[in-house]
């Protein structure tokens, strides 16, 4: 009863008649069973303007106005889109009325003389018939909706979809099907044997084994040839097509494409230049630095931690001038020993010293019109410096042996991962060299400072092994791919590739995982927390003196780690394997360095 309470109370009538009375006893009527609001009108103008304003949910007009025809109204009503039931009523019962009456749209026709019981009865009828209406208009709009909201899921997904029926005829394929498989739209039906191509050649073998089975194909993985000839590696992904009634109707496919691609960035800056891969706008900078100074023939010197891709600097330097056709020679100063550095770099002539047989050509010679690269320059002697300095004022050398001078035409760039500014403060440098090799000087930032590209390093390296490894690797979890970021990276972009190296070889499976890891990247050691730890352990650190020769540096350096040569390294700020070269080159022994608490003096 409440439900019917509500209809009439909410249940908007429009009365037309141009007779005052009827338009009351109707109205009275109604009001008194609960319908209502009510509104009346008395001509066809006073009706139009009521349907104007108001909607109603239903019309009760005579058909017979004064001067005008009901079913004038009608038209009008039914002109302008309205499609609430409309209920006749005529003096003058007969088939030609209800018919016409019908035929404009009118749900029923009532005769007069019009009793309560009557109207009632109609009432009802009509609203009831407009209550189902509304109904049956609402479920298709908002079946019409759905079938709109999936076909628009169907389509978006970058997935490629496939229905396939129990013949292995297609019945439906999304956008991203249709690309990937030789579909004509105007092909009423398709049968999946007609598709030759090696994703259509899958889907029908996983389809044939769907319906023979009626089990789940899952997960495998298909090369794909590209119209561009390039590789698409795509997932298959088969499984039974079941209705609400549980009745086997076919199988759907699923095929995603895992090809490895790079991450999108957001800007528009270069992505690689001469073998770096980085788009920071810190990188742009040392991108436009060596493109500019590249074509001038003037020193360069190279400064950046280790790991950080000073050799790669050179190499581009050297493209990008005028001598890109002509040699770049490459020279290790630290881990060629001193005693034969400088034969090394100048040459000899036979006889010059014990063991030289023959003539030999420095690599200044074989640099000779090109450029000369000197890695770890701040590794060298005072005595090599010194014949460095004199070659780069005077452009000529005189080889071991030999009286007279030798001119070459030789750019020089040189590179190091230690603070020269401070080696010249404490003597260990000639300040002349620095300045005539510090023309223009190329900072390479470290990788803390330029995380942002730390997804396309990572893209590059997985891409890198995976393909060497023979590794079925797509991808990288977002949470590894947050403890990289969040990662100090010590040994910067070498650190990296190593790290990558060593996840590719320990995944198993499609994705690189936190997991494969190392505990360091996994739980990353704060530094704060690790000096804590040392001052608890009551471990002395003594201050750096003023001023110590290499050797002795070194030595003391060691000592206040305790002998550990990575903390060494770190204090020296170089890189371990630089300090194991330095070692056997000042002749520096385990002993040498064994700190006095360690010892069992008393």
């Amino acid at each position: 009863m409440a439900d019917k309470s509500t209809q009439k109370k909410g249940s908007h009538i429009l009365i037309v008649d141009d007779e005052a009375s009827i338009r009351l006893t109707f109205e009275m009527f109604l009001t008194r069973e609960g319908y209502g609001p009510i509104i009346t009108a008395s001509t066809l103008s006073e009706a139009l303007a009521a349907i104007k304003e108001h909607e109603f949910d239903l019309i009760i007009s005579d058909i017979v106005l004064e001067g005008e025809r009901g079913t004038d109204l009608l038209c009008k009503i039914r002109a302008s889109g309205i499609q609430c039931p409309v209920v006749m009523v005529t003096g003058f019962p007969n088939l030609d009325t209800a018919a016409e009456a019908v035929r404009y749209g009118a749900f029923d026709y009532i005769s007069k003389p019009v009793n309560k019981e009557t109207l009632l009865k109609f009432v009802r009828q009509a609203l009831n018939h407009w209550k189902l209406e509304n109904e049956k208009r609402k479920l298709l709009q908002e079946n019409e909706k759905f079938k709109r909201y999936l076909e628009t899921i169907f389509s978006s997904v970058k997935d490629a979809i496939i229905t396939i029926n129990n013949e292995l005829n297609i019945v439906q394929l999304n956008e991203t099907a249709k690309q990937w498989l030789p579909y004509s739209e105007s092909d009423k039906q398709t049968s999946l044997k007609s598709c030759q191509s090696e994703m259509g050649k899958a889907c029908l073998r996983d389809a044939e084994q769907v319906l023979s089975t009626r089990h789940v194909v899952k997960e495998h993985q298909v090369e794909c040839m590209k119209a561009d000839g390039t590789v698409r590696i795509i997932s298959l992904n088969a499984a039974p097509l079941e209705d609400g009634f549980k009745e086997f109707d076919g199988v759907v496919i699923v095929a995603r494409d895992i090809t490895l691609t790079a991450p999108e960035t957001e800007n528009e800056n270069r992505h690689t230049f001469h073998g770096y891969i980085d788009s920071s706008k810190v990188m742009q900078n040392v991108y436009r630095l060596i493109e500019n100074v590249g074509k001038v023939d003037t020193a360069v010197l190279i400064t950046g931690e280790s790991g950080t891709g000073k050799e790669l600097a050179a190499e581009a330097l050297h493209a990008e001038s005028g001598r890109h056709n002509l040699p770049l020679v490459k020279v290790d100063c630290a881990s060629i020993p001193e005693e034969l550095l400088e034969s090394e770099l100048f040459g000899h002539r036979k006889g010059a010293f014990t063991g030289a047989d023959r003539d030999r050509p420095g690599r200044l010679i074989q640099a000779d019109k090109g450029t000369l690269f000197l890695d770890e320059i701040g590794d060298v002697s005072p005595r090599m410096q010194l014949r460095l300095l004199r070659f780069l004022q005077e452009k000529t050398f005189t080889p071991v042996g030999q009286d007279s001078p030798v001119h070459v035409d030789v750019r020089i760039i040189a590179a190091t991962n230690v603070d020269f500014s401070e080696k010249v403060k404490n003597g260990s440098f000639r300040e002349d060299l620095y300045y005539r090799l510090k023309v223009v000087e190329v900072k390479l930032p470290p990788l803390r400072d330029r995380k942002e590209s730390l997804p396309l390093l990572t893209h590059h390296f997985l891409a890198l092994f995976r393909d060497r490894l023979k590794r079925n690797i797509n991808g990288i979890s977002d949470q590894a791919m947050e403890a990289l970021i969040r990662y100090s990276w010590p040994g910067n972009v070498r650190e990296l590739r190593h790290i990558i190296e060593r996840s590719c070889i320990l995944c198993e499976n499609s994705t690189l995982s936190l997991e494969h890891f190392p505990d360091e990247i996994q739980v990353p050691v704060n530094p704060a927390r690790e000096q804590t730890e040392n001052e608890t352990q009551n471990e002395q650190v003594t201050p750096p003196l003023p001023y110590l020769s290499e050797k002795d540096e070194i030595i003391d350096s060691i000592k206040r780690a305790r002998g550990n040569k990575s903390k060494a390294a770190r204090l020296l700020k170089i890189d371990r394997s630089t300090l194991y070269r330095k070692m056997q080159r000042l002749g520096i022994s385990t002993d040498d360095a064994t700190p006095v608490s360690a010892t069992t003096a008393t």
